[in-house]
């Protein structure tokens, strides 16, 4: 975002718009929100809004296209890093619970989206971020040749991942009020039920424990490749 100094009077005050509604629409919810009150909060007449934004949801689309937390965790698929695809999901997503801690506002415009828009923005969005995307598909791919993956299509691993950080987000707000040893491990856990399942398995006359550390102690870990290791050389293995 450029800073105050390079923006015009008109992008000034089209940015104290945006800024007032992003904050009223969290505190009262879209619908409970006027277009009188948006004005009274970013200090401008009522008329002056219509010279930069069509009505109450053209202010949101532009709230979802510039300041929505999406924009923060897409990136991410592109900086987690990882040896495997068990470190390179495990440092994913405390990279995507440590904007979520930052960014609380995600569930609350994500439900804006969903409920009151029917999701009609999200199009132009998944279009827009579509091409960040590929280098974290081409990564997954490359561990599913490598890692001895269940042959499951890379876009329903993503869609799972990406499902079970939305419902951990949901569920940290249900459960937020306990005391805090009862959810340490809670983002541990939910890792690795989305990697591992949540039944025992098999592993010659052992039962391999549920957790990270243990699992690799069963013998898993010994054979994943790094996921920066040429496909053909895995293969060969």
């Amino acid at each position: 975002m450029e800073s105050e100094s390079t923006l015009t009077r008109g992008e000034t005050t089209r940015a104290q718009i945006i800024q007032a509604a992003h904050a009223l629409f969290l505190e009262k919810g879209y619908s409970a929100t006027s277009m009188r009150q948006i004005a009274s909060r970013a200090g401008i007449a009522l008329g002056g809004i219509y010279n930069h934004f069509d009505g109450k949801e053209d202010i949101f689309a532009a709230i979802f296209a510039e300041r929505h937390p999406y924009l923060q965790i897409v990136p991410l698929l592109e900086e987690a890093q990882g040896d495997s695809l068990e470190d390179l999901l495990r440092d994913l997503i405390r990279r995507m619970v440590a904007v979520l801690a930052e960014r609380p506002d995600f569930l609350n415009l994500m439900f804006i989206e969903m409920i009151e828009f029917k999701a009609c923005h999200l199009p132009a969005f998944v279009d827009k971020m579509l091409p960040r995307l590929q280098n974290f598909v081409a990564r997954l791919e490359v561990a599913q040749a490598r890692e001895r993956l269940r042959p499951v299509p890379v876009f329903m691993i993503v869609r799972a991942f990406l499902g079970m950080f939305v419902s951990y987000a949901i569920s940290e707000q249900i459960i937020g009020s306990l005391p805090a040893e009862a959810r340490s491990e809670s983002l541990n856990y939910s890792i690795d039920i989305f990697l591992h399942g949540v039944l025992m398995t098999a592993h010659g006359n052992e039962a391999i424990p549920l957790g990270h550390a243990a699992h690799k102690q069963a013998g898993h870990g010994a054979r994943v490749k790094s996921i920066d290791q040429p496909v053909s050389d895995a293969r060969a293995e």
